[in-house]
């Protein structure tokens, strides 16, 4: 947490290390575990946003803001957006009527062939993989 104020707490890695649950509390091999504790206001404010997001409230309202980001990356993914290609405030604001006839078009013939818009996520690792086996 760089620029923020916490207080560091480091462990000898010879007390971690004769310690059986070790594995459970630090994944380094070599050192010892370091714990970053925020300062108490800070750590208060974050347990009650901790809290609120278990609220069916909160996810309501969270999910309709991840459907917008998701439609804000599909049109800057597919359409380039964050750029307009012309000049003036017109041919920018039909640009993005364009694109945006575009996006309800591509969800269009997505849904009326079954094919969900959402990719799989897939690892680097794991597309390897599937790369090597065919």
């Amino acid at each position: 947490m760089r620029g923020a104020k916490a207080i560091v707490i480091k462990f000898n890695k010879e007390t971690c290390r004769p310690c059986p649950v070790r594995d459970q509390c630090t994944s380094s091999k070599t050192g010892g575990r370091t714990l970053s504790l925020q300062p108490r206001e800070v750590q208060e404010v974050l347990d009650h946003a901790r809290l609120q997001q278990g609220d069916e409230q909160w996810r309501a309202k969270y999910g309709t803001r991840a459907g917008i980001e998701g439609t804000i990356h599909q049109a800057v993914a597919v359409t380039g957006m964050r750029r307009a290609r012309y000049l003036g405030l017109q041919k920018t604001h039909l640009e993005h009527v364009f694109s945006a006839v575009a996006l309800n078009l591509i969800r269009l013939d997505a849904w009326w062939n079954g094919h969900p818009l959402d990719r799989a996520r897939v690892s680097h690792l794991a597309r390897l993989d599937l790369s090597l086996a065919a």
